[in-house]
């Protein structure tokens, strides 16, 4: 079988291709004998009932500096034209990203886009795990600066971060007592207009952060991430590292209550965060990454597993 896919996301020349997952997923449709084409969000158009984006014709190689080639732009009907189109651009998840959503939903009944837009628009990564407080740790959704200190009294040290944040951007602790938490949450307001979230600081995030990928609701694989020295931030885009893991029974029995609503909703590639073997607190569905350090540790091939579901979707349309 082979696919026309249109990956939508940000500019190539800006990405690390030793460990970016949308380059992976790129080198392995190649390999699969699929076509690939280029564009960014901002390259989307709607015109007479039709999705188009002005895209590059690429194709990729693993080479430092010379990774990606691309030929002259096309205007590319994305419903009658792509089979597949991945929506792998970066948050932040703000308007440009809604309405980028609101497009690719119009060519959904035609081409798979991976993840659903509709529910990708439904579920951003720190408001979609509030439906999992069982699983949660304590955690606060505000703009007030008096619940904010009510919650800093009854647990101690908090992390406060905003609510459409991603790649570890902006996560700040607050100790108990509480020094620069009124002028961190005037920054705050002063930056986004939508409140924050602000959890229990969990000591064992020292131990590391498990990022676990799914497949179509099934686990794929896990890594677990250690903050850098002087960090509580163990994304591997803030220089945390990363060591091979296994899942704890807790976060199995996280897995197998999330697993069925991910492949209901058309969530085909999601990497949830567990820290300490017990806490979920974030469920990654944007523009999940880990899968390529998962690979390396397991030997095994994410990619090629996402691409054998998304191949098995698009013969069953």
């Amino acid at each position: 079988m082979s696919l026309t896919v249109a990956v939508q996301m940000d500019p190539l020349d800006s990405i690390n291709i030793a460990g970016d997952s949308t380059f992976a997923l790129m080198l392995s449709a190649q390999d699969r004998g699929h076509t690939l084409f280029h564009y960014s969000a901002e390259d989307l158009n709607y015109r007479d009932g039709r999705v188009w984006a002005k895209a590059h014709p690429v194709t990729v190689q693993r080479v430092v500096g010379d990774h990606f080639s691309v030929g002259e732009p096309v205007n590319l009907d994305l419903g009658d034209e792509a089979d597949v189109v991945l929506m792998r651009q970066d948050p932040p998840f703000d308007l440009g990203y809604i309405t980028a959503t609101h497009l690719l939903e119009r060519i959904a009944d035609k081409t798979l886009v991976v993840n659903d837009p509709a529910q990708v628009r439904n579920a951003p990564e720190k408001v979609f795990v509030l439906d999992y407080p069982q699983f949660m740790p304590p955690t606060l959704v505000t703009r007030s600066l008096n619940e904010a200190r009510k919650f800093l009294a009854e647990h101690g040290a908090i992390v406060i971060k905003p609510l459409h944040g991603n790649g570890g951007k902006a996560i700040f602790k607050v100790e108990s007592d509480g020094a620069n938490l009124s002028a961190l949450m005037e920054v705050f307001n002063m930056t986004w207009r939508e409140p924050h979230m602000v959890q229990a600081f969990l000591p064992d995030v020292a131990k590391g952060d498990k990022r676990i990928v799914l497949i179509d609701g099934e686990v794929a694989g896990a890594i677990n991430r250690l903050p850098g020295e002087g960090e509580i931030r163990s994304n591997l885009a803030v220089g945390g590292s990363a060591e091979k893991s296994e899942l704890t029974d807790k976060e199995r029995e996280i897995c197998a209550v999330l697993g069925p609503e991910l492949k209901k909703r058309g969530l085909l590639f999601v990497g949830i965060d567990v820290i300490g073997g017990t806490w979920l607190t974030e469920i990654n569905v944007t523009s999940p990454t880990g899968i390529v350090a998962i690979s390396n540790f397991d030997g095994t091939d994410l990619a090629g597993m996402i691409w054998d579901a998304i191949e098995a979707k698009v013969a069953a349309r």
